[in-house]
């Protein structure tokens, strides 16, 4: 069959097959990771830009992986901001719009690493799309401040700190009523002193999320951000209420959390309409703070470009769930491929600043409540899960108990060449380019001129193909090839009229190379 692609002057395939990089045990979520990451250099990780509005608290952590102890430093560090050496956070804040070129450099025992890193003071942040983790899918209604104090630790001592991993955030069920000094939405008992919350999540050099609606009641039957009483007065009456009320508290709840110290929000309601974004958005540029704003659930399609100037990211479909393939069991959970390759007509509206949203990633333990299971994903499809959310630009968001996160998950949230593909600073999402047979194959530039090509086997049995013509792509001469699961170079390749790959695909399998020249 014929390949149509896009030419590129190089090409980023993304592979991820079990190759000998993991062994996995049937029925346990336990693996073997070849490409331990003891005993080395720094290498430092993440993005090459941050972006970060004027006036606004600045709180960059380095994430670095090697020996410790290391000592951080910047060079051309622009005043107003200042690192912490032993932390490497990043803090501080800096007045006026303008763009900073800066060199971050770790040393520890054994060596020293560094980074060219843009810092960019402007109108827009999440110039990459932030990772982190909510705790729905994990706690559901049983979420309370100890979890998540206890989460954000596991963030910092797993080591996913240390690969970009920043957010922590809390999804429905915190709400109590409305008061304190800006007639804003209150905790309720199971949170008792969210300013002490924030400031302990930053002071682990990470960042901390709120959830809220417009509606009346949010899905949790919780105090929601308007109210047909001008006070806001809230009754268990009101707890079925998903309408919105004649008086809107959006103001008054950002001034709140603003105060408390919250740098990302969970908006949640359905259909999300232009007007309450707006409102919303507008509040939260006045806060003086920079507070993600994160849309839920299924944006319009029609209103992409309006979601793209008004919010930072904006959930594309209905919840996820931890299966494959489209089932009946539920109608408000659609599977990981449903919602996966589904979205290219999104595509012309995600870039830096703006990113459509999937829904959270659903691997390790699971359960949408107190009661934890093991994903149903196999690791195949676990592989394939991240790496097209990696190429498709999107938010990663772990909805999984950081407490519980055995070898296998921790291999897959900390590979870094893959999160690389997600935190591209081109910010530009990945696109299907090629049908070979069941193998869908998906093609993502990025900002060092190359290309991101996922090759994806939609079906129950595995499946060999060869991806021939390489000159198609721009390529001319030799072409170097990296798998980025196994983070090994493999065998180059020589353009000419004979020139392919050829693959083994598992069921519902990936494979992840970089080709370059």
């Amino acid at each position: 069959m014929r390949n149509k692609i896009t030419k590129r002057a190089s090409i980023l395939l993304v592979l991820t097959v079990g190759m000998g990089l993991f062994s996995y045990k049937v029925g346990a979520q336990q693996a073997s990771v070849q490409n331990s990451p003891s005993s080395h250099p720094p290498h430092i990780n993440g993005p090459s830009v941050f972006g970060v509005r004027p006036k606004s608290p600045f709180l960059y952590t380095i994430p670095v992986t090697g020996n410790r102890p290391m000592q951080f430093g910047v060079e051309h560090l622009p005043n107003g901001l200042a690192i912490n050496p032993v932390t490497g956070q990043i803090t501080g804040l800096l007045k006026s719009k303008g763009e900073y070129l800066v060199v971050l450099r770790v040393t520890n025992a054994v060596g020293t690493a560094q980074k060219n890193f843009r810092i960019v003071v402007g109108d827009k942040i999440a110039l990459t799309p932030p990772l982190g983790w909510n705790s729905w899918n994990c706690w559901g209604d049983a979420v309370d401040q100890g979890k998540v104090l206890r989460s954000a630790r596991a963030m910092v001592s797993s080591g996913l700190i240390n690969h970009g991993w920043t957010y922590i955030n809390i999804d429905d069920t915190w709400q109590g009523h409305r008061g304190g000094p800006f007639n804003a939405i209150q905790p309720n008992e199971k949170f008792s002193d969210l300013k002490a919350l924030c400031d302990a999540i930053h002071g682990l050099g990470l960042k901390a999320g709120i959830y809220s609606t417009p509606w009346i009641a949010s899905y949790g039957k919780n105090v929601g951000g308007s109210s047909d009483d001008s006070k806001g007065t809230w009754t268990p009456a009101l707890a079925t209420k998903k309408c919105f009320g004649k008086y809107s508290f959006a103001k008054a709840d950002v001034e709140q959390w603003a105060a408390w110290g919250f740098d990302y929000l969970k908006y949640d309601w359905f259909p999300i309409d232009v007007p309450h974004v707006k409102e919303m958005s507008r509040a939260l540029r006045k806060s003086g703070r920079d507070i993600i704003f994160s849309l839920s659930n299924t944006a319009p399609l029609e209103h992409a470009s309006d979601w793209a100037e008004l919010a930072n990211c904006w959930r594309v479909s209905n919840d996820i769930r931890d299966g494959w393939d489209h089932t009946a069991q539920s109608s408000w959970q659609y599977s990981v491929s449903e919602i996966g390759f589904s979205l290219d007509r999104w595509a012309a509206f995600a870039g830096p600043g703006h990113w459509n949203d999937p829904d959270m990633l659903v691997v390790g333990q699971l359960g949408w409540g107190p009661k934890l299971h093991v994903t149903n994903l196999t690791p195949d499809e676990q592989r394939s899960h991240l790496s097209i959310w990696c190429l498709l630009s999107a938010p990663l968001l772990l909805g999984c108990d950081l407490e519980q996160l055995d070898s296998f998950t921790l291999s897959l949230l900390t590979n870094d060449e893959v999160l690389a593909l997600d935190q591209d600073a081109l910010g530009q999402q990945a696109i299907r380019v090629a049908t070979l047979g069941s193998v869908d194959v998906y093609s993502k530039a990025l900002e060092d001129g190359g290309v991101a090509l996922g090759f994806f086997n939609r079906d129950s049995t595995a499946q060999t193909i060869s991806f021939a013509k390489l000159s198609y792509l721009g390529f001319k001469n030799r072409l170097k090839v990296r798998d980025l699961w196994e983070q090994q170079d493999l065998p180059e390749i020589k353009i000419g009229k004979n020139d392919k790959l050829a693959m083994t695909i598992p069921a519902h399998g990936v494979r992840l190379y970089k080709l370059y020249q």
